[in-house]
Formats: C-alpha cells, structure tokens, sequence
C-alpha cells in the first residue's frame, strides 16, 4: 500500500521534475505531516538506531567532563551557552548535566539551550531533562536564534542526518543523482549529467570517472557559524561525534528501519535516512574564521583519552551477572576499532590559542592522499 508522503513525493516530481538528493531528504525527514521525526519513535530499543548515549552512560560523562575542562582551560567565562544540535531523547545533555554538576561554577554560568525543530522530540527531551530542574532547556529551531554569549558546542549523529547531494564523476563533469518516477510511477533513482560543478573542482585531482562523491551543503554553512561565533568571542568551542571520514567518497547514502537496512526509495517517512559526514569541508570552514584547533580523532582514541576504560572500571565494581555482561559489551561497543571506535570520529574546534580540546591533543587523522587510489 503506497504511504501519504510517497503520494505527495509523486505529485511533486510530476509538476517539478526529479528531486535532488538533498530535497529526497528533507521531504522524507522533516515533511510536518508525514516526515520521519514528526510520526517516528526513531531513538533507542523501540526506535529504528541507537545512539551512543543509548548505549552507555559513559559517553555522556565523558563529552560532558571534557566540555566541562575546555571551559577551566579558557577561564571559566562567567556566562556561557552550552548548545545540543540535535539533542534526540535528551539522554546525552541529561548525562553531561549530571556528570558536571560538581564542576566550580559550571551550572552556575551556563544557558542551556537545545537546536531541536521536532515539537515532539522537544516534549520527550523536556522530560529526560525534568530531574535537572535547577536548568530550563531553551529550544530553538536552527543556528540563528544562539544567544550572543560564547558557545561550548556539541553534536552527536547530527550531521548524518543534514541533507546530501551525490555526484558521480564523468570526465571533467559529473552528473548529479536525482530521484524521480519509474515505469510503474515508482520512486526511482538514477543519475543526470549536469556539467561542471563549483564545488567539486578540486575533486578532480582525487577521483576517476565512475567515483561518487557527496556533498552536504548545509554542513560547511554550520561549521562557519560556530567558528564565526568563537573567533567573535576568543572563547568557547565545538565537538562533533559521527560516523564518517576526511574527504567524501562513494555512495554512503542509507536508511535504516527497525534497526536494519532498508530502501531508502521505499515507505518515504518510516526509516531514518543518514550519509557519512564529510570532516574536510567543516574543519576548512573553520580555519577560514581563523579556528586551527580542529583535529580530527576516532572515537575510540578519543573516549580512551578522557578516561572511559577507568570510569567502566569503576562502574564494574558495581555490578554482576548480565548487568556486567552488558556494561562490558557498552565499553566495548563505544570503543573498540570493530565497532563505533573506528567508524566514528571526532572534530574540536576552539580558539586560536587555547589549549587543544580534552581527548583530541595529538590523535589527528591524516588528509586523503590527493592522488587518486590504486
């Protein structure tokens, strides 16, 4: 049976012609009737992903603890906001919130503020946040509502959801992947020749005929706002945890539904879409506002650096039996290179002379070669 939004989807296409990736996206996500974070549960065992603050409390403490010392290495500001980009059931703040209350002056000086367009998933992160009463949530719907106070940043699984548009390279050209209407009147998707693009001219150094290559064109344009408003201030920084890697290649498009991959052209609205996240684009966009703290680190590193292995120790002393079993499967699900430690990596930008961010002192991943790939 053929879903509202696929209806809708058809409509478009017939009076537009074939959508761009990026729009394919956002229609299926944020459509107010029928997108998938305005019906869809998304978050946690019921939902369609987990997301590392799901899985242990630890990754809460530990991003929590490190924006907590970011804020003593550069004075301790008497007024700050601590921002959440895409804060999903609120587990993540409510754990950096807990792990920080014993903090000199951090609650004391910190607003709160949560990037959160989903009037649903706001009622839920409200609740999640309830026992840290003595702090009221301040949500806002994008960037360019931030208060004009200097910003402790973080973002998890937050830019995989953004928008992409796919390339696959032709010659000196590319053609550009457009979804639209098959034989049956399907969505379907194939690939248009669309000539030169701006954006991509330096990718040819890198890349051959038949490579794809995304670009998220939203990503850079947040990036800029956040350096924009740390090089403003000379204090504050950004931390964004995802799965992805220095400069975009191949088609890492996907959707996912009851924990499981799934057809991203099938049942728009029902599974969550995401792409890898491209760090390049966002850490030169960083530089650009004169921020040259941005390191790229794995996430693994990055969790083993800020102490996670001890405070599992800790925690285990504590517990027995499958309560153990489970925490230790947590660390390791967090950490270890065959699982998110690998996969998932870790951008800090900060101020030209602060110290680097806590966990990201020397674990910089090297750019892709700019010669193509064997």
């Amino acid at each position: 049976m053929t879903n509202a939004l696929t209806q809708k989807l058809r409509r478009r296409i017939a009076a537009e012609g074939p959508l761009r990736l990026s729009d394919y996206m956002t229609a299926c996500l944020l459509d107010p009737d029928h997108g998938y974070y305005t019906t869809q549960p998304a978050f946690g065992a019921a939902g369609d992903f987990t997301t590392a603050p799901e899985i242990s409390q630890m990754f809460g403490e530990m991003i929590g603890l490190a924006l907590a010392q970011s804020w003593l290495d550069q004075g301790a500001p008497g007024e700050f906001a601590l921002v959440e980009a895409g804060p999903g059931r609120g587990t993540l703040m409510a754990d950096v919130l807990r792990a920080t209350r014993a903090v000199p002056g951090f609650h004391d000086a910190l607003n709160l503020y949560l990037i959160e367009a989903s009037p649903r998933l706001r009622a839920v992160q409200a609740e999640t946040l309830a026992p840290s009463n003595h702090i009221t949530p301040h949500w806002i719907g994008d960037f360019s509502e931030l208060p004009d106070l200097p910003i402790w940043f973080v973002a998890n699984e937050f830019f995989d959801a953004l928008p992409i548009r796919q390339f696959r390279r032709a010659g000196d050209a590319w053609a550009e992947l457009r979804v639209g209407l098959g034989q049956n009147n399907d969505l379907t998707a194939g690939f248009m020749p669309i000539g030169p693009v701006q954006d991509l001219t330096h990718r040819i150094e890198d890349t051959r005929d038949g490579d794809i290559v995304e670009l998220c064109p939203t990503a850079p344009l947040i990036a800029q706002t956040l350096a924009a408003r740390i090089a403003h201030h000379g204090k504050g920084a950004a931390l964004i945890v995802d799965y992805g890697d220095w400069r975009s290649l191949g088609d890492t498009f996907q959707a996912l539904q009851d924990h499981q991959p799934t057809n991203p052209l099938t049942n728009p609205g029902q599974a969550d879409l995401t792409a890898h996240v491209d760090f390049e684009p966002l850490a030169m966009a960083a530089q650009a506002q004169g921020i040259d703290h941005s390191l790229l680190a794995t996430q693994g590193v990055f969790l083993e650096r800020l102490g996670i292995t001890a405070r599992a120790q800790a925690l285990a002393n504590h517990m027995s039996g499958e309560k153990l079993d489970a925490h230790i499967s947590a660390h390791r699900r967090l950490t270890h290179p065959d699982e998110m430690g690998r996969l998932f990596k870790v951008l800090a930008m900060g101020p030209k002379d602060a110290p680097p961010f806590p966990g990201t002192e020397t674990a910089q991943i090297a750019p892709r070669s700019n010669s193509p790939a064997d």
